[in-house]
């Protein structure tokens, strides 16, 4: 994407757009690109009978469903002469179609973006929201109609590229780095007036941020866990307290200690599984209140759950094991004379 080159604090030139040239030039010369998508995008006001909406307008061309992995619901894609003639044609997000149409085929109907009218050819399949921003809340128009009819210029503001997956990321980088300072006239002694970003960078940068959170999460819930812990020995240590008779006559009568044992037991890992289930339910219902909140896809992951329900149950033996010890190996004598 074109950048300012940044200097001595301040900005040296403002930046200098990429033409077309550019981006057949990076598809043909550069080894091991698998396509390059020029995008130039504004917002726009999408009306269609008395619905309406702003939206994104993307002008491209084919490449971009390479680039981008979009997969075509419906329609078709812009042909070849639609892209050379700048034809007025449209291909929709499906949250522009669901927002707009409904439960209707929007194909072969007209819709306006801002004072470009143009005719549906297509809908893209839903990839829902990332990171809270929704991927599916756009309409493309071929590159050539974005200029003429929208921009008024042939400038491209970003450009799209596939590496094949043979190839490194890091040697297209410097593939095409190379290139644009032949391309844009960048000597050694002059800062660069573009920037490559590389998603698997950010990807990794993500997956740090999330490695983090997960951390402080779990030494959250290993302090609740703790807290939760004790609580239950607590509550089982005043159970054995009170009945301390109960537990005399048992023994008295011919209980085994492993009896003893067992009943308290059975009795914590009882209260730690009911605290798990009600702790679970809270834990789904205010997930997927917040993934409704994000616009995010809900997903229910089943063998995490069971882990979280047999780790309760854990907590209820290693915490209630020591009141369980402790009436089980009471003096029938003593536990009678307690009052």
């Amino acid at each position: 994407m074109p950048e300012s080159a940044k200097k001595g604090g301040g900005l040296a030139a403002p930046p200098s757009p990429f033409k077309i040239e550019d981006v057949k030039a990076i598809a043909r010369e550069v080894p091991g690109v698998a396509a390059a998508a020029p995008v130039t995008y504004n917002t726009a006001l999408a009306v269609y009978g008395n619905q309406n909406r702003s939206t994104p307008i993307n002008g491209t061309d084919s490449s971009y469903f390479e680039v981008r992995d979009l997969v075509l619901g419906s329609g078709r894609k812009f042909s070849d002469n639609e892209l050379r003639a700048g034809s007025q044609v449209c291909i929709l997000g499906a949250t522009v179609k669901k927002e707009m149409f409904g439960s209707q085929d929007p194909l072969g109907a007209s819709i306006r973006l801002g004072r470009l009218s143009c005719q549906v050819i297509g809908v893209v399949e839903s990839k829902g929201s990332n990171f809270g921003s929704d991927q599916d809340d756009f309409v493309l128009i071929p590159l050539r109609t974005f200029q003429a009819r929208i921009s008024g210029n042939r400038d491209v503001h970003v450009v799209f590229i596939a590496v094949q997956t043979s190839e490194g990321t890091e040697k297209a980088q410097r593939d095409i780095t190379a290139l644009m300072h032949q391309r844009r006239r960048i000597g050694e002694d002059r800062l660069d007036n573009f920037r490559i970003q590389d998603m698997k960078e950010v990807t990794e940068t993500i997956g740090m941020a999330t490695g983090v959170l997960t951390a402080f999460l779990s030494a959250i819930a290993g302090v609740s866990l703790l807290v939760g812990g004790i609580g239950i020995m607590n509550i089982m240590l005043v159970s054995v307290t009170e009945r301390t008779r109960e537990i005399g006559i048992r023994l008295s009568i011919g209980a085994m200690e492993r009896e003893v044992l067992t009943q308290f037991l059975v009795e914590a890992v009882t209260l730690s599984l009911l605290g798990g289930i009600i702790g679970i339910v809270c834990g789904l219902a205010g997930s997927a209140l917040a993934c409704w909140a994000l616009n995010m896809p809900f997903v229910l992951d089943a063998p995490i759950v069971l882990i979280a329900f047999v780790f309760s149950g854990g907590v209820g033996v290693v915490f209630g094991f020591f009141p369980a010890r402790k009436a089980a190996r009471l003096d029938p004598i003593d536990a009678l004379r307690y009052e």
